[in-house]
């Protein structure tokens, strides 16, 4: 079986693949006052609720945003398993061609949602990821990452709003039935979703654009579940498209891979 993590500034995301069948998705805070031996336990836990025993995980692959907890969160996996993870960076063979200025300042997450794209729908394709930043990577027909997109996520949106305005009150980001709202609520609701929504729609046309030839789209992040069905273009939501990214890089970096 195989571990994986990717760690986001506000969420790490863990599963377990079983060959190519994912087993579980469990998630826990980002906390970087957090040592190695408490994510160990809390890793244990998460593996223990889903029926998962340590003993037989075979392999571990971490992506990271966060350089800080890349020590403690490996430190902790040898601890629990006794492996060595791999951790996708500068030197990790992806399969994908990195076609930017200074590749090696591409997060991890990004390369990792880009190759799972590759891997799963192929190319022209335009990858949106709605975490923490709204993030978009363009993969063209000979599966070069070209490049793309980096916007404050709609979580940040509105805490920029509520901050800056003194009657505006925090709210859940569920989509609304409309796009004119009659209360406050829905009006920020629909400014929120609506505009995100009307953002990837119209953006994905600019990129196609310049490209010169049309793309499929895909989703994925937290927030993608409430954006997707507002958008007015076909989009593909995939939940798990960095972890299967993750998966099909560690089969390229495994101990005894061919490469």
């Amino acid at each position: 079986m195989l571990l994986m993590l990717d760690i986001g500034n506000t969420n790490i995301t863990l599963g377990v693949y079983e060959g190519k069948k994912l087993l579980f998705v469990s998630r826990m805070a980002t906390d970087r006052a957090r040592m190695e031996d408490q994510y160990a336990i809390e890793i244990r836990d998460i593996l223990d609720i889903y029926g998962v025993k340590v003993k037989d995980l075979d392999g571990c692959i971490i992506s990271s945003v966060v350089p800080p907890l890349n020590t403690y969160i490996a430190r902790a996996i040898k601890k629990l398993v006794g492996i060595e993870p791999v951790c996708v960076g500068k030197n990790t063979m992806t399969g994908l061609k990195v076609r930017i200025r200074n590749p090696e300042t591409l997060g991890a997450d990004l390369i990792a949602g880009s190759v799972g794209a590759a891997e799963l729908y192929g190319g022209p394709c335009i990858v949106w990821d709605m975490g923490t930043a709204t993030t978009v990577c363009v993969i063209d027909g000979e599966l070069n990452m070209r490049g793309g997109c980096i916007i404050p996520g709609m979580a940040i949106s509105m805490d920029a709003l509520i901050s800056r305005t003194a009657k505006l009150p925090a709210i859940s980001l569920i989509a609304p039935k409309k796009v004119i709202g009659t209360n406050t609520v829905e009006c920020m609701r629909a400014g929120i979703l609506y505009g995100q929504a009307s953002m990837v729609d119209g953006l994905s046309g600019r990129i196609e654009e310049e490209l010169g030839t049309p793309c499929r789209i895909i989703a994925t992040g937290g927030l993608a579940r409430e954006v997707v069905p507002l958008c007015r273009r076909d989009i593909v939501l995939c939940d798990n498209l960095v972890l299967e990214g993750l998966r099909v890089i560690y089969e390229k970096n495994a101990p005894g891979a061919a490469g």
